[in-house]
């Protein structure tokens, strides 16, 4: 079949030659290009933005047959951290292979399949699209692995400086946990791909974004409604837990044999399971000497389309969003709540930064402090409880910020402005510093010079293995920020993937879960890691491990340490925990600053932290002992959130991943 298509000739999306430049935004923020160009023989891509000094710069150009599958593909460039890209694929008698720094293979194809490229423009997705319009039932195999179905999900129309056009929403399966959406012309032409963080946008719809990504929202949160329906169960009365090995982080105590009666979302009493009577008709859930903790929080996400239920599937019951749209994301956060969305309990950070080059992904940015004031106020009145500080933020406006934020209630934390020390940002008033690099570019103020860029990595890595915790500089801070009661968010599982010195390896963060993802998310696992200089191999290589030196020695000075991730929600956060105990921290001591810790820190101690009478009804069952062995923490068995009881192994089978028990 593949062969007569070829015979055909090349498919009639590219039957004239055309170009256009696409706008990249970033939260909403122009940020960067897509260039296209095809004709009779095939298309090319450039596509490049810059985020904060990082971003992709993609040069490619592919043909396709009648059917609009791949049949030659080249690409290069650099990848978000700068890493070299260098794709090839090649389809000829039958046979299909590829190259890239990942892969390297070579197939037999019968039928139709399209090879989808690791580091590829966003045209390729718009590619996909008008080959699953041509084939059968809109499905089609996808190389190496894996396969595509597409759906309609229906047709919007927008203004145009031309007069108005019909742009068609489809939706394909098979890339991520949940479908993507691409929008095609009546043409079929791409037109848009659309999201709350990232979009490109054909130059005719500049100004449909909004109504496209709410014609997309739509439809996805019909999606989530469902799924949450489905995989919520709601006990009718009261529920007890039983024979549970019960962990409390008040103490670090492990007690076998208890019972937990839980009614609609709190807890009413806990006790040894011969003392507590069940009510009449109450479910129950027979822990079988499985161990039992508060619900795990992680307090650095950046909430998107699937982080709320990869959340519940890794026992994480309360979040903290540390950056995110003004919009889209407040409406999520009520879904969460009101149970139309599989999430956890959210507490919100607003970002605020400065302008410029490197400003950061909001459109919150200031450089006066009238400005500075009002974006404060508007956090303060959309119910956020903390101000996240970025990187561009003038160093005169931090203490304004400071100030207006406590004087709001507001809590405040963030990365350390350019142009100032750490040491400096606590003294101006942040409460809290995210990401441990920052606490190591103390030491390298001011000689660094700037650390929007890539500086505030590249430099860590040159030097974290020199800042040793007994060098009396090193020591002093350490004093300072116990003194200050300064927080600490330190991300450790960014720096194990950023100063590998391998992009091509999977992050360690899903080694364990890797080969149950679908197919094309294991794909797209491969870490970002700095290229590592030849002359500075040793010092990048030892940087990770002189980190975990470091936030040990953080710990053992009594420093507030709060995990989260900043990463892919869920799975990541066990991986934290992991490095944490790696450092040296006892694994108990682990699960209190996840647990009781994190929920001190933000103030709500008084409902959430611990399972207890009259908290929240917030807890995870695991399989195994997290106390002796760290790494059981990935062995969640049962979630609940409120009293309401969740499946991980039936919240991964909605998301394409093969259950840890099946």
């Amino acid at each position: 079949m593949r062969s007569l298509l070829l015979l055909l000739g090349t498919t009639w999306t590219l039957a004239a030659a055309a170009s256009r430049e696409d706008q990249i935004l970033i939260q909403g923020n122009p940020s960067g290009s897509q260039t296209v160009a095809t004709d009779a023989g095939g298309a090319r891509a450039e596509y490049s933005y810059n985020d904060r000094g990082r971003g992709d710069h993609i040069v490619a150009s592919w043909k396709v047959d009648a059917a609009g599958a791949l049949i030659e593909y080249t690409g290069s460039g650099n990848d978000y951290m700068k890493a070299a890209v260098d794709e090839s694929f090649h389809f000829a008698n039958g046979k299909a292979s590829w190259k890239n720094r990942t892969e390297h293979g070579d197939q037999k194809v019968s039928g139709e399949a399209f090879y989808v490229p690791l580091n590829a423009p966003p045209e390729l997705m718009g590619a996909l699209a008008r080959a699953l319009l041509r084939a059968p039932q809109q499905h089609m195999a996808l190389l190496p692995s894996g396969e595509a179905r597409m759906e309609n999900a229906g047709t919007v129309e927008v203004a145009t400086r031309t007069g108005k056009r019909a742009l068609t929403q489809y939706r394909i399966s098979g890339l991520g946990f949940t479908p993507v959406s691409v929008w095609l012309d009546r043409d079929g032409n791409t037109a848009a791909q659309v999201s709350s963080w990232f979009s490109t946008i054909a130059p005719d719809y500049t100004d449909a974004v909004s109504q496209l990504q709410a014609a997309q929202d739509a439809t996805d949160v019909a999606w989530s409604a469902r799924v949450a329906k489905e995989l919520t169960h709601k006990p009718s009365g009261a529920l007890v837990i039983a024979n549970a090995r019960l962990f409390d982080p008040r103490d670090l105590a492990v007690t076998p044999g208890t019972s937990v009666l839980i009614e609609h979302d709190r807890i009413v009493r806990v006790a040894a399971d011969a003392d507590l009577k069940a009510p009449d008709g109450a479910e129950r859930i027979d822990a079988h000497g499985r161990f039992l903790l508060p619900g795990l929080w992680d307090n650095h996400q950046h909430f998107g389309d699937n982080d709320g239920a990869l959340d519940l599937i890794g026992g994480v019951t309360s979040g903290r969003d540390m950056a995110n749209d003004t919009d889209g994301f407040l409406k999520r956060v009520e879904r969460f709540d009101n149970g139309t969305e599989l999430g956890p309990r959210v507490l919100k950070a607003g970002i605020i930064d400065g302008t410029g080059e490197f400003a950061g992904p909001t459109r919150m940015r200031v450089d006066n402090a009238a400005d500075a004031i009002k974006d404060v106020d508007w956090y303060a009145d959309h119910g956020y409880v903390q101000i996240k500080i970025y990187s561009s933020v003038k160093p005169q406006l931090v203490p304004i910020i400071a100030d207006r934020a406590h004087a709001r209630g507001l809590r405040v934390s963030g990365h350390v402005p350019a142009f100032m020390s750490a040491r400096q940002f606590i003294e101006a008033g942040a409460d809290e510093i995210q990401h441990l690099n920052f606490i190591e570019l103390n030491f390298l103020y001011p000689q660094v010079g700037e650390t929007r860029n890539m500086n505030r990595f590249t430099a860590v890595a040159e030097h974290a293995a020199e800042l040793t915790p007994d060098k009396p500089e090193v020591r002093d801070f350490i004093a300072f920020l116990k003194r200050h009661h300064t927080v600490l968010d330190p991300t450790m599982n960014i720096f194990e993937n950023i100063f590998s010195g391998d992009p091509g390896a999977i992050s360690p963060a899903f080694a364990q879960v890797a080969p149950r993802l679908p197919p094309q998310v294991r794909r797209g696992l491969p870490r970002i890691a700095l290229v590592v200089p030849d002359d500075k191999a040793t010092a990048y290589h030892a940087a990770f491990p002189a980190m975990q030196r470091l936030l040990k020695a953080l710990f053992d000075a009594g420093v507030t340490i709060v995990p989260g991730t900043d990463e892919p929600a869920g799975y990541t956060l066990h991986h934290e925990l992991e490095l944490y105990a790696a450092a040296g921290i006892p694994a108990a001591e682990v699960l209190r600053m996840a647990t009781l810790t994190s929920a001190q820190v933000m103030g709500v101690d008084k409902d959430r932290g611990v399972v207890a009478a009259g908290k929240l009804a917030d807890m995870v069952l695991v399989d195994g002992d997290p106390v002796a062995r760290i790494a059981d923490i990935e062995n969640v068995d049962v979630v609940i959130k409120g009293g309401n009881v969740y499946d991980p192994g039936k919240i991964e089978q909605a998301l394409g991943i093969i259950p840890r028990r099946h």
